[in-house]
């Protein structure tokens, strides 16, 4: 699946909107790349700017941004109320989806060696990127600010990590970093009171409440052998959280930042704020997410919530993302629209046309037409992902029957089983009319001249690797569904087990077709050894699905019979 990486870089422009427009020009121009938020700040003289796509496309938009900035700002002349040390002030990298943190490090670090090289600006790399421990606070990094600069940089300690040790007058010093993607978060109360709702709000917040002698709230303030003000934790692992009242609504939020979903999720915010509200007497009435939000953050809650209802987890992502909405009131002050709070659905709306969100039959008749694409390997794939969205539907059936309560669980899993194959197979329906495209893209390549020619040849011969991949993956996650359709002929619910069957149909015939364009999409192919082994294997899959397709009609056949 696709990587994201958002980037939200802060210049130190926040009164210039031509200054702006031409900084955030330069990431707009980069393909692959969605602008998604410029938040200008005229008291802070600050642009905050939010961007998101893949990883390379987002570090070439951050470094052309950057570029931009150091030449059209002079921190000789800025003066804002937010504390900065450089044109392009910090230029964090956060994972957004299929990516890990050790890989948006590798990606900040490689984007900040590129701005002090090439611009000749200094650069500190913090948060998770930092190279030295005491440099993983921006505080640390950015402390004296831009008025001090000059002589710190030439200090051994703080030597930057990557450019000149000698300022740049004229840009300052940038800090690149990578962190955890930072969620912010209101829970709605029914209460106007400011007071109240930050009780609660000391009670979950990781850094919790002020610690005092006898009474809790006029007692003396505890303090430690430093002199420093000691506080009781709240229950929340990263997560910073005020209370205050909204004039707009009439009600009291709990105000949150969630700093590391993957510690705190939103749903586990929620239900925590939930339980020590009702212990003060408060109700949660709902909630509202400021921003934008990953997709998996909406797909675990979710999954949390019907867990917690002990319901099968195996449903479609929007099914997900309509029982979260529900389960935590997001669409109580304003509608929630996925498309416009989800970044992976925000990127989606810029993406070619997909096959798959074609009507039935639109699909069809675009088979019909005289396009040769899609073709047997997109029809194959589809076909796949119906069998097992059958198996799907029946695993959820069991999981609902009367009687059955016990096991839910059980075929819960079968669900969740068959909804990731499906989401493969649906994908691999437009990546095999993809595959094809790039075969007549190098097909029409320029051979001129030998080295032309050379070229050519190597784009088509990797193009047609490519061709025969995606259907033998077909052919394998085809294979994997027959599983759950056997699994729910023998465990599942008796009424449906004709469905199991025609799923197990229709697995058994992706398998052959994709193994046929497998077998066609391999002439011309130089690579004689990579054929004959996807070929000795696709038979054996081909094989163990025709053999696996007659066990489970044997099973529905003996369940059937008509007396």
């Amino acid at each position: 699946m696709k990587k994201l990486i958002e980037c939200v870089p802060n210049f130190s422009e926040g009164k210039d909107m031509g200054v702006i427009d031409q900084i955030t020009g330069e990431i707009e121009a980069v393909e692959g790349v969605k602008l998604l938020d410029v938040d200008p700040g005229q008291a802070t003289n600050r642009t905050v700017v939010t961007f998101v796509g893949s990883p390379d496309e987002v570090v070439e938009a951050a470094f052309r941004a950057v570029k931009r900035a150091s030449e059209l700002i002079d921190m000789r002349k800025h003066k804002g109320a937010h504390p900065r040390m450089g044109a392009t002030d910090v230029c964090p990298l956060v994972p957004v989806a299929n990516i890990s943190m050790e890989e948006v490090v590798d990606y900040a670090r490689r984007l900040a060696k590129r701005i002090g090289d090439e611009l000749g600006i200094s650069v500190y790399c913090y948060e998770k990127a930092a190279l030295k421990p005491e440099r993983r606070n921006l505080a640390n990094c950015r402390k004296g600010e831009y008025e001090a600069m000059a002589d710190k940089i030439k200090q051994p300690e703080w030597k930057p990590d990557f450019g000149p040790d000698s300022l740049n007058e004229r840009c300052g010093v940038t800090a690149v970093g990578a962190r955890d993607f930072l969620v912010a978060y209101n829970i709605n109360l029914n209460t106007t009171s400011t007071r109240r709702a930050n009780a609660v709000a000391f009670d979950v917040r990781e850094k919790g409440r002020v610690k005092r002698k006898g009474h809790p709230l006029t007692g003396k303030i505890v303090k430690d052998e430093k002199g420093e003000t000691v506080y009781i934790p709240g229950t929340l692992k990263e997560v910073k959280a005020i209370g205050w009242f909204i004039e707009e609504y009439g009600v009291a939020q709990i105000s949150m930042n969630l700093t590391n979903i993957s510690v705190t999720p939103v749903h586990v915010a929620f239900d925590e704020v939930c339980d020590k509200a009702a212990k003060r007497g408060i109700r949660v009435t709902g909630s509202e997410l400021v921003g934008l939000v990953p997709l998996n953050a909406m797909l675990d809650a979710g999954k949390y919530f019907l867990k917690k209802q002990q319901r099968s987890l195996g449903v479609s992502e929007d099914e997900l993302i309509k029982i979260a909405v529900k389960s935590m009131g997001l669409d109580e002050l304003k509608a929630f629209d996925p498309k416009e709070k989800i970044i992976e659905y925000m990127i989606a709306g810029d993406e070619e046309k997909k096959l798959v969100d074609m009507s039935v039959s639109g699909f069809a008749d675009e088979t019909a037409s005289e396009s040769p694409a899609p073709g047997g390997g997109s029809v194959s794939a589809y076909v796949g992902a119906l069998g097992v969205s059958l198996g799907t539907m029946v695993a959820n059936l069991s999981s609902h029957k009367r009687g059955w309560d016990e096991r839910w669980e059980e075929f819960s899993k079968w669900a969740e089983k068959g909804q990731a194959i499906k989401k493969e197979l649906l994908y691999l329906v437009d990546e095999d009319t993809r595959a094809f495209n790039r075969i007549m893209a190098a097909f029409g390549m320029p051979k001129k001249s030998d080295k032309d020619k050379l070229i050519r040849n190597q784009a088509i011969q990797d193009a047609t690797k490519y061709a025969i991949e995606i259907p033998f993956r077909i052919m394998q996650k085809a294979l994997e569904s027959m599983d759950v359709m056997e699994a729910m002929v023998e465990k599942g619910i008796p009424a449906s087990v004709t469905d199991a069957g025609v799923g197990a149909l229709c697995a058994r015939t992706a398998v052959i077709g994709a193994f046929m364009n497998v077998k066609v999409n391999a002439q011309g192919l130089e690579d004689k050894a990579f054929f004959k082994k996807i070929y000795l294997e696709g038979q054996d899959i081909e094989a163990a699905a025709r053999q696996k397709e007659e066990e489970i009609i044997r099973l529905v056949e003996n369940a059937i019979q008509v007396k």
